[in-house]
């Protein structure tokens, strides 16, 4: 630092232009970068459902190709995707392995999406029918009984009466678990009696609740004690 007279001297400054030189240099790439980038965004497109004067038919959207399959919606086993066999018949068996663990997914899937119509046993009496909505049939009916699996199945995927579609919040695999537990709630109330252990049947029969009766198809019902209802239709 330089002394004088009035006292000691600011150091020179330095010059600005080299700063400058870059910040100019920066915006030129910046528009350069730009400038390539709008070239592939703002090319000729057409909107979704827009006119289009290009196609006969005057539409810009294109109607998928014949047979085309949406990527992981390939269905190469129709029993598993829709319940119908090779006839067109709703299938009668399980098309994947029942295990213990798929039935009680099957169990907590239907409490989540059943139960809140059908209720917690499928007695059609679910909360919101409680609440004043509409009853739907109870699963222990003799029509439920006796429809194949593969009708629970395609009612699940594609809805029925008052009930829609629930193929959109439960996978395919999920469906077949709720059904095959559908079925495991209908057994219990019409299983085999030769399938009741003996201590379960006396322990039933010993509290007075719960009647067990003998239907002549050879089945075990349990009905209230006192009013013989249960597990009918005329009780539904």
């Amino acid at each position: 630092m330089l002394k004088t007279s009035c006292g000691p001297m600011p150091p020179p400054r330095m010059s600005r232009a080299p700063r400058a030189g870059g910040r100019v240099a920066l915006a030129i790439l910046f528009i350069v970068m730009t400038g390539c980038r709008q070239g592939m965004y703002n090319q000729p497109r057409l909107k979704p459902l827009a006119a289009s004067d290009f196609y006969d038919d005057g539409q810009a959207a294109r109607p998928p190709i014949p047979d085309t399959v949406a990527r992981g919606t390939l269905q190469l086993d129709r029993a598993l995707a829709t319940g119908l066999g090779a006839d067109g018949r709703f299938v009668t068996r399980l098309p994947i392995p029942l295990t213990r663990a798929r039935l009680e997914r099957g169990r907590e899937r239907y409490d989540i999406y059943c139960s809140p119509c059908h209720g917690r046993t499928g007695d059609g009496r679910g909360m919101i029918v409680q609440r004043g909505f509409k009853a739907p049939p109870s699963y222990q009916i003799d029509r439920l009984r006796a429809q194949p699996i593969g009708y629970l199945f395609d009612v699940m995927t594609n809805g029925f009466g008052e009930m829609s579609s629930y193929a959109g919040q439960v996978p395919v695999e999920d469906r077949w678990a709720i059904a095959a537990y559908i079925r495991a709630l209908q057994l219990s109330q019409h299983a085999p009696l030769g399938a009741l252990p003996e201590r379960d049947r006396q322990a039933i029969e010993a509290s007075g609740v719960l009647r067990v009766i003998e239907p002549a198809d050879g089945g075990v019902m349990v009905e209230p004690a006192e009013s013989g209802k249960l597990g009918t239709e005329e009780g539904r």
